[in-house]
C-alpha cells in the first residue's frame, strides 16, 4: 500500500502500483476548507494589491495617505470563474459569493447541476469562462488534460483586469507564458500557492513581479487540517497493511 498525505496524486506512478497489485490511499475532503480559505486569501491579496502594500511598509516607502494611490478593486457585481467544480471549487465559490459576485461560471468535465444550484452557476466552455470572468480560480486536478491549460492562448482570451488564482497544481499554469502575459498586461494579477518548482527561487521573475503574489504551497497548512490529513493517511496505511478496505482509496 502507498498512502499519500494529499488529495492530489499526480506525483504517484499509478500504473506501477496497479501492475504490482498495490493500493493507493489519499486524503480527500479533510483539506477542502483550508484550501478554499487560501484561495480566497490570495484573491483578496491580489484584488487589494496587498503585495505592494506590504512592501511599502517593510521597505519604509510610505509617504502618507493619498486618494488615488494603491487602489485595488472590489468583487461587487463581478463575474467569478471556477476551473474545476469539485469539493474545493464549490467551497471556494461558497466563500467568495458574499463579496458581491453577481455571476458564477465554471468549467468541468461535465455539468454538476446539484452543486451549481446554490450559486446559480453556469457550466460553460473554458474559453467563455476566460473571456467573461473577472476572477479565475483554478481548483482542478493535474492530469493530461489540465497540464499547461493556462498558456499563451488562454491568457490572450482573458480580460486585462482579470485576476488569476491557482491553488491546484503548479503545472496547470505555463509559467513562462504567465510571465509574458503579466509583462504585456493581458491580465491584472496572478496569485499562486503552487508553482514549478516549489518553492520558486527568491529571485525568480514571478516572485519579483509586482503583479504576481506567490505563497509557498500553504493551501492545507492549518493545524486542524494537517492533523486530519496525517491521521487519514495513517489509517489508510494501516488498513492496507492488514488487508482491510482503505478509508480513502484511489481507483487505479
Amino acid at each position: 500500500v502507498v498512502s499519500t498525505v494529499s488529495v492530489g496524486y499526480d506525483h504517484v506512478d499509478k500504473a506501477a502500483l496497479k501492475a504490482h497489485g498495490a493500493k493507493l490511499g489519499y486524503t480527500p475532503d479533510v483539506l477542502t476548507d483550508a484550501t478554499a480559505d487560501t484561495t480566497v486569501l490570495l484573491a483578496l491579496m491580489a484584488s487589494r494589491k496587498a503585495k505592494t502594500a506590504l512592501e511599502i511598509v517593510s521597505g519604509g516607502k510610505g509617504e502618507g495617505f493619498f486618494l488615488s494611490t494603491g487602489l485595488g478593486t472590489q468583487f461587487t457585481d463581478k463575474t467569478l470563474g471556477i476551473v474545476g467544480f469539485g469539493r474545493i471549487g464549490c467551497a471556494t465559490a461558497k466563500r467568495l459569493m458574499p463579496f458581491g459576485f453577481n455571476r458564477v461560471l465554471y468549467t468541468a468535465s461535465r455539468a454538476h447541476e446539484e452543486r451549481a444550484r446554490p450559486f446559480n452557476a453556469e457550466h460553460v466552455a473554458f474559453e467563455k469562462l476566460l473571456a467573461e470572468s473577472d476572477l479565475v480560480c483554478v481548483c482542478c486536478p493535474l492530469n493530461d488534460q489540465t497540464r499547461d491549460m493556462f498558456n499563451a492562448r488562454a491568457f490572450a482570451l482573458m480580460k486585462p483586469n482579470c485576476i488569476l488564482v491557482n491553488t491546484a497544481r503548479g503545472a496547470v499554469v505555463n509559467q513562462p507564458d504567465l510571465l509574458d502575459a503579466l509583462d504585456r498586461g493581458l491580465l491584472a494579477h496572478a496569485a499562486l500557492d503552487v508553482t514549478v518548482p516549489e518553492p520558486l527561487p527568491h529571485d525568480h521573475p514571478l516572485v519579483l513581479h509586482p503583479n504576481c503574489t506567490v505563497l509557498p504551497h500553504i493551501g492545507s497548512a492549518t493545524e486542524e487540517t494537517r492533523n486530519a490529513m496525517s491521521n487519514l493517511a495513517i489509517d489508510n496505511a494501516l488498513a492496507g497493511v492488514f488487508d482491510q478496505p482503505l478509508k480513502a482509496q484511489v481507483d487505479l
